[in-house]
């Protein structure tokens, strides 16, 4: 029944798609609307000019008394548009790409003028990575759809698309995990709408920030944040970076619809607003596993011979009124199962899977779930509260059965694991707007952060049977209550001065609170040249930690690890930006951090908690205390020339060193301290007639290998499992890291409906990077496993 339900969705779904080609037509133009903002009071401006410069004749018109506008009948194409408003800087913004399928709505922020003049001089050297947070100077921008959608190898992913910028490392083909600075992918802080969120990943286990396949859909996401250090003060828990991410709300005047299949899966998504008198609008997308479908029409994909099942929806409800402030409503769920099973192969001659170190039979399963509100209530034009209100779920449950070779194949189980975390959160922040030179941000978020952690191991005992052993069984609820005020004060049209103060307190123990100040400054030279600095301290708990028992000698279990504080670290950050045109600039940030508060074990090891994350697992490390340090610098190189006249270039470099001391006082390579990575990216378009677009996006990047954990041969041959070299912890480097991918796309358009084909080229050159090394007990060696090579991916996306 079920097979023969997905082959009636494809069905369907072909029949879209020819409606839909039976929809284009020789009216090419569309319309663009949205909302333009004051960016620190975040107030809708009225009487805004928004004239396309790049139609003959122009096309012009203003804003409304809630800051609307809507420019119609615009041609198919890219377009410039102007934005001038007195009193405020201009606003210039070349290639807005207009399709037939979807209406393009855009918001834009206004940045007041510091000194008033009678006229408005539009330069064209704007900040086209400015942030949403006015707040952030340095170490931050920001990211739109059409970018993260854009680049090849991407994946339609936001973290394989950061993994682009300077200072951002991903050198995991399977995972999306990334590396900051030399920093844990633990130190990542995912935010939604204002809220601190789950792992948003699908096969993303609790506690890590990654995963092999994003539950994130780029379709949902508008203009967001990505930050890389020293940032300001409404963030917390975090020692590396942030992803701030924004949905964007569907539209409130036309319903309109997409198809999309490929590598993220199956999507079928839909908008529009609630009524034709209402203002209120709804966006959903659902998405199913694009190999799980194929293994139902009998092709079966996947890695080490299982299908990757998963599936997710998003959706925002957007309800704005005239009195009492806009709501809104989001969520997020998804989850994902996988069965990775030795037994059923010939494990002495088939080749490991990346996601177990083989002889082994694994049953993986993730859920997760996020639903919001929010409230927005403007007290007049320079003054706003916003409350959000959302309740979370993560859940993990695993097994993991040894594969036994007696003289007959046989398994035994040997690891059970069933973790649970339940989060609410309120956050709550007051902006006012003083004047033209000041305003001040504040407010409180507090997490209730439920837990129910259980799982065990099946160990031999001395008398040579098997006991299951608790790991950890405990279950119990903490709070995490963050506070924060920040001041913006702008000296003059060059100089700018960012301050605050945040603090934070988790209640496990009387230990964990921190206050940490916050600086940020830009000194523009001129309209090219500007300077900036970010200083700042920053904390994040390690709840991956806490819980773990040790049994003593009377059975009776004790959690050592429960009195770690926070993993604390100061961070410091210079920059330029160098505008070389109104297209190209080049970017250069050098930094220092300096980690301490580390866990590491008690008696004299390599371990800290500061090389952990990276994977699926946990670590089962006791008596921890926080006497650990690290430190990470380096510099950092943008060259990037903005998308226009047909093309776009984003050129990266980094240079770094990550350090770290564990309990033996030893100064060592940290796990991820691959010394160095550089990407370039680059893209052409091609119109070939008013209703067609060729695309060609590349990208290659090369980085240091991967650090390692070296396995002592002899050793692991007499203890039949792998024994590690501890002494020389992260001394060796795999080598060298190289990749190029490109993609090729094509755009048919339409009035009511929009075609875009692509096909994604991953790994082109077919190299074989190293991904881990394991231990097989059967075959008594070590062999490398190593990352996908060619990896050919098409997609096709419908808009109508």
């Amino acid at each position: 029944m079920v097979f023969l339900h997905k082959i009636e969705c494809m069905k369907y779904i072909v029949l879209l798609f020819f409606i839909a080609i039976s929809k284009i037509t020789a009216q090419n133009t569309q319309n663009i609307r949205g909302i333009i903002t004051d960016k620190e009071s975040k107030f809708p401006l009225i009487g805004v000019s928004i004239v396309i410069t790049s139609t003959e004749p122009t096309i012009g018109v203003n804003t409304n008394e809630n800051g609307e506008f809507l420019l119609q009948n615009v041609p198919l194409g890219r377009h410039k548009i102007v934005i001038s408003y007195l009193g405020y800087k201009p606003q210039a913004i070349p290639n807005i790409l207009v399709n037939g399928g979807k209406e393009t709505v855009l918001d834009f922020q206004l940045e007041e003028n510091v000194v008033q003049t009678d006229e408005v001089v539009i330069n064209g050297y704007g900040d086209k990575t400015a942030t949403n947070n006015e707040m952030a100077v340095i170490s931050a921008r920001s990211f739109n759809l059409e970018e993260a959608q854009r680049y090849a190898g991407s994946l339609n992913d936001p973290s394989r698309m950061a993994a682009n910028y300077a200072g951002v490392s991903g050198t995991n083909d399977n995972r999306n995990d990334i590396v900051i600075r030399g920093n844990s992918p633990l130190g990542l802080l995912w935010r939604l709408e204002g809220i601190e969120i789950p792992n948003p990943n699908h096969f993303g286990s609790l506690g890590a920030t990654g995963g092999p396949i994003s539950m994130l859909n780029t379709n949902q996401l508008s203009k967001s944040d990505f930050l890389t250090g020293a940032f300001p003060a409404n963030f917390g828990n975090a020692n590396a970076g942030v992803f701030d991410l924004q949905m964007r709300r569907g539209n409130n005047i036309k319903k309109e619809h997409l198809v999309q299949m490929g590598f993220n899966g199956l999507e079928i998504g839909t908008e529009g607003p609630f009524s034709k008198k209402s203002k209120a609008s709804y966006l959903v997308n659902y998405r199913y596993s694009t190999l799980e479908i194929l293994e139902a029409l009998g092709m079966k994909l996947g890695t080490g011979g299982a299908v990757p099942r998963y599936q997710d929806v998003s959706f925002k409800v957007d309800i704005p009124t005239n009195k009492i402030g806009k709501f809104v409503l989001f969520g997020i769920a998804g989850g994902s199962s996988i069965s990775l099973l030795d037994s059923k192969k010939d494990t002495l001659k088939s080749k490991t899977n990346n996601y177990s170190s083989g002889n082994q039979d694994v049953t993986y399963r993730t859920r997760m779930g996020i639903f919001g509100f929010s409230h927005t209530y403007f007290f007049n034009s320079n003054t706003y509260l916003k409350t959000v209100f959302a309740t979370s779920l993560a859940l993990e449950p695993t097994k993991n059965d040894s594969v036994i070779k007696l003289p007959f194949l046989t398994t035994m189980a040997k690891y059970e694991r069933d973790f649970s975390n339940f989060r609410t959160s309120i956050n709550v922040s007051f902006n006012k707007k003083f004047n033209r030179k000041n305003t001040i941000n504040l407010g409180f978020n507090i997490d209730r952060i439920g837990f129910e952690l259980k799982d065990r191991f099946n160990e031999a005992t001395i008398k040579g049977n098997f006991k299951w052993r608790d790991i950890r069984n405990a279950e119990g609820a903490n709070y995490l209550v963050q506070t924060w005020v920040q001041h913006q004060h702008k000296f003059s049209e060059r100089i700018t001065l960012n301050y605050g103060l945040h603090s934070q307190y988790f209640s496990i123990n009387t230990k964990s609170f921190a206050v940490e100040p916050r600086v940020g400054a830009r000194y523009a030279l001129s309209e090219k040249i500007a300077f900036n600095l970010g200083l700042g301290l920053h904390n994040q708990t390690q709840m991956q930690f806490l819980f773990y028992q040790k049994t003593k000698v009377n059975g009776i279990y004790f959690e050592t690890n429960k009195n770690l504080k926070f993993t604390s670290s100061a961070h410091a950050v210079v920059g330029l930006d160098y505008n070389l045109s109104k297209e190209t600039r080049i970017k250069i940030e050098t930094y220092y951090q300096y980690i301490y508060n580390a866990p590491v074990e008690m008696r004299p090891t390599y371990f800290s908690a500061l090389n952990i994350g990276g994977d699926f697992n946990i670590p089962d490390n006791d008596s921890l205390v926080n006497k650990g340090m690290g430190n990470n610098y380096g510099v950092e190189i943008t060259f990037e020339k903005f998308f226009g006249r047909g093309f776009y270039v984003l050129q990266t470099t980094s240079l770094f060193s990550s350090k770290y001391k564990g309990s033996d006082n030893q100064l060592r390579n940290t796990a991820f301290n691959g010394g160095y990575v550089a990407n370039i990216l680059g893209g052409y378009e091609l119109k070939i007639s008013k209703k067609s677009t060729l695309s060609l996006d590349f990208k290659a990047t090369i980085a240091g290998g991967r650090r390692i954990l070296p396995i002592d041969l002899q050793a692991s041959k007499v203890a039949k499992k792998a024994v590690f070299d501890y002494k020389n912890a992260f001394e060796e480097q795999f080598p060298f890291y190289f990749r190029t991918d490109a993609k090729l796309g094509w755009r048919l358009e339409g009035k009511k409906v929009a075609h875009q084909w692509a096909l994604s080229l991953q790994n082109i050159t077919n190299k074989e990077n190293a991904f881990n090394q394991v231990y097989n007990n059967l075959s008594e060696n070590i062999s490398v496993n190593n990352q996908i090579g060619l990896l050919i991916i098409p997609q096709y996306r419908l808009l109508f």
